[in-house]
């Protein structure tokens, strides 16, 4: 009789029996939840009970909490969304030296039209600061404007100020009045159209970094293509009749340091000490201005990129950069 043989154990792979378990416990998983699902169909379901919101307390950061300025005033003001993301004695009305210079440049855009030419006289030359300019030379306001916010141009402003009036009949006082009033900036008022101290003790121009703000952003709407040129390191201007060519560079020296800048004028003068606006774009099309006055002739810039440093960082949700 023969015996029977002892079939030898089969030697199963150790990955390959994991594998199979896996299947297998995966098959099982599904029978199983259909299973379960099928009961559950017949079983009557609640409404689910309404629970009680409950408000959860923002963590985001304050990236201006810790802030230091030497500035005597200052603003962070979101323009897309009309709201304030930072302030410091927003509302203070103090010297605005030749940020004064774009009140003066709006007015004439809306008195005068960017065409309008304007001549030099030698009564503007004789203003404080003297640029260059020969009398008589002429350019149309267009030109002369982005020369003179670019470097802050004293009888640039003189000469687009007086012709305003000359041509408008009416006081410059009243011409600058009626353009803040229009504006609706409640704190701004303006003597002359440069901001130069009048005296010791009384200054050209007066305004809040709020209504600097706004006013910065009035005529980056209404004058693009003279603006544009405050982002530029320097500025040419070439008269229509003489051809003379005069170059400048522009007061802000750092402008093009901070991000996607859409506008920058400064203004230092005695009484006011030293002031700087400027708007960037925080996003797409999403402009933010920054403003800094009574700081120092060169903490203004520090102010103000302290404060563009901390809007970045606050639009990143952030406490710092």
């Amino acid at each position: 009789m023969r015996k029977a043989r002892l079939m030898e154990p089969i030697l199963i792979d150790p990955r390959i029996r994991r594998n199979r378990i896996k299947r297998e416990a995966g098959t099982a998983f599904f029978i199983a939840a259909f299973i379960i699902g099928l009961f559950s169909s017949f079983i009557p379901r609640q409404a689910p009970s309404i629970q009680p919101s409950v408000a959860v307390a923002s963590s985001t950061p304050n990236a201006f909490a810790h802030i230091s300025l030497q500035a005597r005033a200052a603003i962070v003001y979101d323009l897309a969304q009309h709201k304030t993301l930072f302030a410091k004695n927003a509302d203070a009305q103090l010297p605005l030296a030749s940020i004064t210079k774009l009140l003066t440049v709006y007015t004439a855009v809306k008195k005068l039209g960017l065409n309008a030419p304007i001549t030099i006289t030698r009564a503007d030359i004789e203003t404080e600061g003297n640029s260059g300019f020969d009398p008589g030379e002429v350019f149309t306001l267009k030109n002369l404007a982005r020369y003179t916010l670019n470097g802050s141009i004293n009888d640039g402003a003189a000469a687009i100020a007086a012709t305003m009036a000359k041509r408008t009949h009416t006081p410059l006082s009243s011409l600058l009045a009626s353009s803040a009033d229009a504006i609706g900036l409640s704190q701004t008022y303006a003597l002359d159209g440069t901001g130069l101290d009048s005296s010791a003790t009384v200054a050209g121009g007066y305004g809040s970094p709020r209504d600097v703000a706004l006013l910065a952003d009035a005529l980056l709407k209404e004058a693009p293509s003279i603006v544009s040129v405050t982002t530029h390191l320097t500025a040419t201007l070439t008269s229509n009749n003489y051809h003379i060519v005069h170059v400048t560079r522009n007061t802000d020296q750092y402008v093009t340091t901070f991000p996607r800048v859409l506008l920058s004028k400064t203004g230092y003068e005695t009484l006011g000490g030293g002031n700087l606006v400027v708007i960037f774009d925080a996003a797409f099309n999403h402009p933010i201005a920054v403003v800094a006055l009574g700081s120092t002739e060169k903490g203004r810039f520090t102010d103000v990129g302290k404060l563009i440093d901390a809007t970045l960082a606050h639009f990143a949700g952030t406490s710092s950069l």
